[in-house]
C-alpha cells in the first residue's frame, strides 16, 4: 500500500528519527537529547488516574499506574518503552502507560531500564526480567495478580518484552500474554524492509544500526538475550500479538517472529499496519493508526486475561 497521508505528512516534519549526524553522537549529546521531545503534545493526554507512584523493583526504577481505587488484585501489564535501548524513559512513555492502565483495566508497570551507551547489553534485558520477576513474587506490592500478567513494549522495548517472556518461560514463570510493538527481533539487519525502508521513513536503517551499536557493541548477535528470533526453541513462551508497520526496517523481522512463534506451537496473531511508519503506535496525536492499534492490543490483553 501506499505511504498513509498522516505518515507522509508527520515525515514532513520529522525526516529521520533521530535528525543528527550519527558521528556527532557522543555521550554529552545523548544526555541532551534524553531531555528533549519535540512530540511531547502527540502522544496524547495524560488520562487521570487514581493511583500513580514511583517505586524501585530488584533494584529497578518502575512507576506503577492502577487505574481504580481499592486493593483488590487486578492483573499486571508490565511495560517497557522504545527508544533503541538509548533514548526513552518513564516520563516520556507517561500518557501511553496511563492509556494502556485506562483501556485494559489492569496495573501497568512502566519499567525505566538502564539505557546504553552508559549500560551496554545484557544491562536492559537484565532489568526487564527482574521487574517480571518481582512482579510474580511480590504480587501485593503492585496490587496485582501473580497469575495475570503480562508484558507490553515497543521497538527496543519490544525486544526486551520478548526476551522477558522467554526468561520467564525458562524460570517457571507463566505469562499470560506477550505484546510485541515493531519489535527488534533479530540484530543482522539484513532483511527486505531493511533495504525498502534504508532512509526517508522515519527510524533509517543506518540510525537503526547505530542503536545496535550502542547497546550491543561487541556481543554475540545470535544470542536470544539480545536477538530472540534466534532463541532455538520457542515452544511453551506465552500467546503472543505482534504489531508491525509497513514502512519499518524492523517489518521483515517481526513478521519472522510471529512466525517462528506460530511454528512453534504458540498462538500467536500478526497484524502489519499499512502505510504506518515505526513508532506510529505511540504518537496518537499524528496517527489515526495508532488508536487503531491500541484498540487491538486491549482486546488482546482482555481476552489473555479473563
Amino acid at each position: 500500500m501506499a505511504l498513509h497521508p498522516q505518515a507522509a505528512a508527520y515525515l514532513a516534519l520529522f525526516p529521520s528519527d533521530l535528525g543528527a549526524d550519527l558521528a556527532s553522537l557522543t555521550r554529552e549529546r545523548i544526555a541532551e537529547m534524553r531531555t528533549a521531545d519535540g512530540v511531547a503534545e502527540q502522544r496524547g493526554p495524560g488520562i487521570g488516574l487514581p493511583v500513580v507512584r514511583d517505586e524501585t523493583a530488584a533494584g529497578v526504577p518502575v512507576r506503577i499506574y492502577r487505574p481504580e481505587p481499592g486493593g483488590h488484585p487486578l492483573p499486571v501489564l508490565v511495560y517497557f518503552h522504545g527508544g533503541g535501548w538509548v533514548f526513552g524513559s518513564v516520563e516520556r512513555n507517561d500518557a501511553l502507560a496511563r492509556d494502556l492502565a485506562a483501556r485494559t483495566g489492569a496495573v501497568v508497570v512502566s519499567v525505566d531500564y538502564r539505557l546504553a551507551p552508559e549500560h551496554p547489553f545484557p544491562a536492559a534485558a537484565d532489568d526487564a526480567f527482574a521487574v517480571v520477576r518481582d512482579v510474580h513474587d511480590r504480587p501485593g506490592f503492585y496490587g496485582g495478580d501473580a497469575g495475570r500478567v503480562a508484558v507490553v513494549g515497543d521497538s527496543a522495548g519490544g525486544n526486551l518484552a520478548a526476551v522477558a517472556a522467554w526468561l520467564a518461560r525458562d524460570a517457571g514463570l507463566r505469562l499470560r500474554h506477550q505484546v510485541l510493538i515493531y519489535p527488534i527481533a533479530d540484530v543482522a539487519g539484513d532483511t527486505p524492509s531493511y533495504r525498502a525502508n534504508e532512509k526517508g521513513f522515519g527510524l533509517e536503517a543506518a540510525e537503526m544500526r547505530w542503536f545496535v551499536e550502542q547497546y550491543a557493541g561487541g556481543a554475540d548477535p545470535r544470542d536470544p538475550r539480545l536477538a530472540p528470533l534466534h532463541l532455538p526453541d520457542k515452544s511453551g513462551l506465552a500467546p503472543a500479538t505482534v504489531i508491525t508497520a509497513e514502512y519499518d526496517p524492523l517489518r521483515d523481522e517481526g513478521a519472522a517472529y510471529a512466525r517462528a512463534l506460530a511454528e512453534a506451537g504458540v498462538p500467536v496473531e500478526h497484524r502489519c499496519f499499512e502505510g504506518a511508519l515505526h513508532g506510529f503506535l505511540g504518537l496518537p496525536g499524528f496517527f489515526d493508526q495508532a488508536v487503531e492499534g491500541r484498540d487491538l492490543l486491549t482486546a488482546r490483553l482482555k481476552e489473555a486475561f479473563a
